[in-house]
């Protein structure tokens, strides 16, 4: 169905399941449930290496700054470019897929409108300050679970309901399961979470940094987890098996069919409104990152190392990546997650390399000699 947008981007918030459900259940296979309780276990590795290195350094650079400390400044330095390409596409991808959803539903209004209302709200929204920036998002996600759970309420009806298949465990193995499809299915569901590595970046304006920090990012992930599990098995058994006329338009189909166009416009806001929500975040992280390389030097810091007096926001770099999100005018979904993937995964690795790097450092310290006196020390 050629009319239809391309399926969401790669950011964690609660309605990315559904959006992404028909393209990730058929590669593995039906059983989507599976590939997601995979994903999660693994990024949770992840979020514990980062909750480490946040509690250690506590500091706006993120795996910048946890490799340029625990490992060398020349790899910081790789690494800080690298994941600058996340968080610099990653708002872009956000407010493509966005006005893609908006186009095909407002065909008569050009792209570069909708793609230009994402980047002036959201960057006019931190430019403000991170406070008034969590309050919208806090309202804008709790808007996302409030529809997500009449979404899964409804489902279960579907499925409980004479006509439906009822509960089975198919959505975590079927007949035509294999372990290569839930491989392959947890590999794309890992994309579902990228961004919440972007809570370390918040590091120099939360409070007790060292506690809070590192429990939001393992909580984050931990959450996210769950929420995916969950909802991939009730939606599963709505369509069991990985099968799909138009998988791209997998969910917006079966929440038309549960409740009609009514309940598919209703899909449709929820959309949106993850976009918008994910795209405050992962744009003011892409922004604190620029600003710890400019405070660094390893940027220009007249220009990325400044704050704004009243606001305490990297202004500047808040426009910068607004600039750079005009882009999404002229890259295709696939040319710029391309480089999210890059950037994201280089993150994770070298997070990772940065926990046994630091424990290295620190063997000599009597509270750190081992491996797991390090992990437990604060």
């Amino acid at each position: 169905m050629a009319d239809r947008p391309p399926r969401a981007g790669v950011h964690t918030t609660p309605f990315i399941v559904l959006t992404t459900f028909g393209a990730f259940s058929e590669a593995s296979s039906g059983t989507l449930a599976a590939a997601y309780a995979v994903a999660t276990v693994a990024m949770l590795f992840s979020a514990l290496s980062y909750a480490k290195m946040a509690g250690r350094y506590p500091v706006a650079g993120s795996a910048y700054a946890y490799a340029r400390r625990a490992i060398d400044s020349r790899v910081g330095f790789l690494v800080g470019w690298a994941v600058l390409l996340d968080y610099l596409f990653l708002p872009m991808v956000v407010w493509l897929y966005g006005s893609a959803y908006l186009t095909a539903q407002f065909p008569e209004v050009p792209a570069w409108v909708f793609v230009a209302l994402f980047i002036v709200l959201t960057t006019g929204l931190n430019v403000r300050g991170i406070t008034m920036a969590a309050r919208v998002n806090v309202v804008l996600i709790s808007a996302q679970f409030l529809v997500l759970g009449l979404f899964v309420v409804l489902y279960l009806r579907r499925v409980l309901s004479p006509d439906g298949s009822g509960v089975t465990i198919e959505p975590f193995w079927n007949p035509t399961t294999t372990v290569a499809a839930v491989s392959a299915g947890a590999a794309l569901t890992a994309y579902s979470f990228i961004g919440f590595d972007a809570v370390s970046t918040f590091a120099e304006e939360a409070r007790d940094a060292r506690r809070t920090i590192p429990r939001a990012i393992v909580l984050t992930a931990l959450c996210a987890g769950l929420v995916f599990v969950a909802v991939a098995f009730v939606v599963q058994l709505v369509h069991p098996g990985g099968v799909f006329d138009d998988p791209d338009a997998a969910a917006l189909d079966i929440a038309r069919l549960i409740r009609g166009d009514l309940f598919a416009a209703v899909f449709l806001t929820m959309v949106i409104l993850a976009k918008f929500t994910a795209g405050v975040p992962i744009q003011a992280a892409g922004a604190r990152l620029m600003y710890a390389m400019g405070r660094d030097g390893v940027l220009p810091k007249a220009v990325f190392g400044r704050l704004h007096p009243r606001w305490g926001t990297p202004v500047v770099n808040l426009l910068i990546t607004g600039a750079v999100g005009t882009l999404a005018l002229f890259l295709t979904a696939s040319a710029s997650t391309s480089f999210i993937n890059f950037g994201a995964f280089t993150a994770f690795a070298f997070v990772n390399v940065s926990v046994v790097a630091q424990w290295w450092r620190d063997r000599g310290t009597p509270a750190r000699g081992t491996v797991l006196g390090w992990v437990v020390a604060p």
